[in-house]
């Protein structure tokens, strides 16, 4: 049976039938911020816009009364409009549209921040339904960013028992709260979808997750999921549908990443025989004992090397437990392995980092690590390619030309080579690639794989080893469903003498204490970042841009105000790579005393003698990029600071940066964030190509495992899914959207 509700958006509209590959474009009349906004949430089609899915519901029959709501509550109100405005406030900065809403317990104000044209959709009279969260003020009442839908009358009630005392039809109990965009409102998306959905499309669907599947985790078929997702009459029914959209996201995860790997893994690779004696000898050499975690890493990349198949292999380790050592290691067995077949020669390595900064550094790392071994190793970059060792000094490097770089990478002649993207350029030719790291590359995929997959003058087609290295601390649910591809190897160690970071929550008050602190470290020879969220001072025109200190004003007013007597520096993700080296040079030289940044500065930069960091405006961060950061200043066995400069003083934002001081670890420290945060905000849930309602199964290791194996088992009876043609181009379509 139709309820009133659609009866009454179907009258006068038009009948035309519709198919889930329709634009949307076809069955509704948009202005242009609608399909704006419709084409930034990726929405083209009427089955984009069915899986355009709410994020939660508000229960109508849990209603309040004015009189009754509490400051902070989140509430679900029943009124009357009494009058409608629009001004600005925050100096003028900000619009704001405003409304007061009268039941039969008293009024209040409905407050838009940046939504004036919210005041404009009801008009004095209008009955409505506002949910929000309560704002008290001394006397002052407000509804903060309310969801707001007009109504043709009021419920009998407007207690909590309204939907018990029939006030509500069971149909509209639950009203969905969808993601909006500027243009377009959960309230478009609310009424546009319960039309789609009655017009019959939903058995024009084909459920991607076989029958089988379902029944065995007992989820709902895709119709019946997107019903009780869109229009639940039970809050089972909605838990029930959220669990199958989760399990389907994992799913094709899973099932994509399990396919390339088994793809990759089809061609035959190089088989590297360390010589275990010369590897001891060599990590003799690095001046530091490896850690039981490094030597078991080591050994375990080792036994890949020897295997038929190529290595797939992701390397997680704390900030600062010696991931690059491994890597060292592991690079100066295939090096010093021969090409099969051959008496002569080495297998190359590829050394991949995401900024030119870190490829040098590294550049320069292993200059150390292999001089005296007779080994050749290059750096490419954007900005030049550069050789160790140089014909002129046998202990130094020199500047090439790119032509005769890449002639040499060709022909072998270098056997280790560090660079950025510019390594997977078409331009670069390898003789014998046989291993390839990638530093801090979460999102390096199978595309980019592919193009290191290298023929060979007379022989197969051939694939490295691969090994991915992040210090990125990840929930293992979220690891084993990004990296379903790679086997996990984990450095839970710190080298001896390291002693932990001391981490400090400031409020505004105790700053002048935090900088005679640092005044006197760096009078006693230390030095000392300073991490701000912004390049440049905001555009006054945004709200939350007036707290948000920048790198060139902050700087600024350090040097004039704080720090007159050290030399203070900057460093920002627009600078020119040359600038920026420039300026790492000076500071990892201990010219500079200060170094103010954004947070390029999380990745890998290397500066043992800087041992105080400040991050202003660390609500900002996530707990993930903050301990990023704090891991700038635990490269050496000096004592090291960390102090979280933070303007708010919410309990949740308190809670949450505490965590930062009582983790022990990175690992325990992203368990944490994940069950503080929400899992939609984990380092940003969208950095990982996951939606909010995958997100929420990363908390569900039997879920993630549960799919791993149902892909696993899929693609072990069939790997090109000839047998499950809607898999196979469900697959696809994910596929090509990727890399589009």
């Amino acid at each position: 049976m139709t309820p009133p509700v659609l009866l009454r958006m179907m009258d006068g509209m038009e009948k035309a039938p519709m198919h889930p590959s329709d634009l949307i474009t076809k069955h509704f009349r948009l202005v242009d911020a609608q399909k704006k906004a419709l084409i930034k949430l990726g929405l083209l089609t009427l089955r984009d816009l069915l899986y355009h899915l709410p994020t939660r519901h508000i229960d109508a029959g849990k209603s309040s009364a004015i009189e009754l709501a509490e400051d902070g509550e989140r509430v679900t109100l029943y009124g009357q409009i009494e009058k409608t405005g629009t001004k600005k406030s925050f100096r003028g900065h900000v619009p704001m549209g405003e409304a007061v809403l009268r039941d039969k317990t008293g009024k209040m104000k409905l407050i838009w921040f940046n939504q004036a044209y919210m005041a404009k959709m009801v008009q004095p009279g209008d009955f409505v339904r506002a949910s929000g969260t309560v704002k008290k003020r001394g006397a002052t009442i407000s509804l903060i960013n309310p969801e707001i839908e007009k109504i043709p009358e009021l419920p009998r009630d407007t207690g909590p028992s309204l939907f018990n005392e029939g006030g509500i039809d069971p149909e509209d109990r639950f009203l969905p709260v969808y993601p909006e965009s500027r243009g377009i409102t959960s309230r478009w998306f609310y009424h546009s979808i319960r039309r789609v959905t009655a017009s019959g499309i939903l058995t024009l669907l084909v459920d991607p997750i076989p029958s089988d599947v379902l029944l065995r985790y007992s989820l709902p078929s895709l119709a019946t999921a997107l019903v009780w997702l869109h229009a639940p009459r039970e809050e089972r029914h909605s838990l029930s549908a959220r669990k199958r959209f989760a399990f389907e996201e994992i799913f094709f995860i899973q099932l994509e990443r399990q396919q390339a790997r088994m793809l990759y893994e089809q061609n035959p690779t190089f088989l590297i025989t360390p010589d275990k004696k010369r590897v001891e000898e060599f990590v003799a050499r690095l001046g530091f004992p490896l850690t039981d975690a490094q030597e078991r890493a080591v050994n375990t990349i080792f036994a890949d090397f020897a295997s038929s198949r190529a290595m797939l292999r992701l390397l997680e380790g704390d900030v600062g437990s010696g991931k690059t050592a491994v890597a060292a290691a592991t690079t100066f067995a295939a090096v010093t392995t021969r090409p099969s077949g051959q008496t002569y020669g080495a297998l190359q390595v590829a050394y991949m980092c995401p900024t030119e900064i870190l490829a040098t550094q590294h550049f320069e790392s292993f200059i150390q690590y292999f001089v005296g071994t007779g080994m050749t190793i290059g750096l490419i970059t954007g900005s030049g390619c550069r050789k160790f060792p140089s014909k002129v000094n046998s202990g130094g490097w020199t500047d090439v030309s790119r032509t005769q770089f890449l002639k040499w990478v060709a022909n072998g002649e270098i056997p280790i080579v560090i660079g950025t993207h510019a390594l997977i350029q078409k331009s670069v030719k390898w003789k014998h690639l046989a291993y390839v790291i990638i530093d801090e590359q979460h999102r390096f995929g199978t595309k980019q794989r592919a193009k290191l997959v290298q023929k060979e003058t007379g022989d197969a087609t051939r694939a490295p080893h691969f090994l991915s290295m992040t210090a990125t601390p990840i929930p293992r649910t979220l690891a084993l469903t990004l990296y379903g591809d790679l086997d996990l190897s984990i450095l839970d160690q710190m080298p001896s003498g390291r002693k932990p970071v001391i981490t400090e929550i400031v409020p505004p008050g105790k700053r002048e204490t935090v900088y005679e602190m640092i005044r006197a470290e760096i009078r006693s020879g230390r030095q000392a970042y300073i991490i701000c969220p912004r390049i440049d001072e905001p555009d006054p025109d945004k709200e939350q841009a007036l707290i948000a200190k920048s790198v060139k004003e902050e700087a600024k007013r350090l040097q004039e105000k704080v720090f007159p007597e050290f030399q203070i520096d900057i460093l920002h993700s627009k600078m020119k790579p040359s600038e920026k080296d420039d300026v790492m040079e000076l500071f990892a030289a201990g010219d500079t005393d200060i170094l103010v940044a954004t947070s390029v500065v999380e990745v890998g930069v290397n500066v043992p003698n800087a041992t105080l960091i400040i991050i202003e405006g660390a609500e900002r961060f996530g707990l993930a990029q903050l301990h990023q950061l704090r891991g700038r200043v635990i490269r050496s066995n000096h004592q090291a600071y960390c102090f979280l400069f933070s303007e708010t003083k919410t309990d949740k934002t308190f809670e949450r940066l505490k965590a930062l001081t009582t983790a022990k670890n990175g690992f325990e420290l992203s368990e944490m964030d994940l069950a503080l945060r929400g899992s939609g905000e984990l380092g940003g849930g969208r950095q990982w190509g996951i939606s909010d309602i995958g997100m929420e199964a990363i908390k569900n290791l039997k879920m993630v495992e549960a799919a791993r194996e149902e892909a696993k088992r899929i693609l072990g009876e069939d790997i090109s899914l000839t047998k499950y043609p809607t898999l196979m181009a469900q697959l696809e379509e994910r596929t090509r959207s990727h890399f589009e």
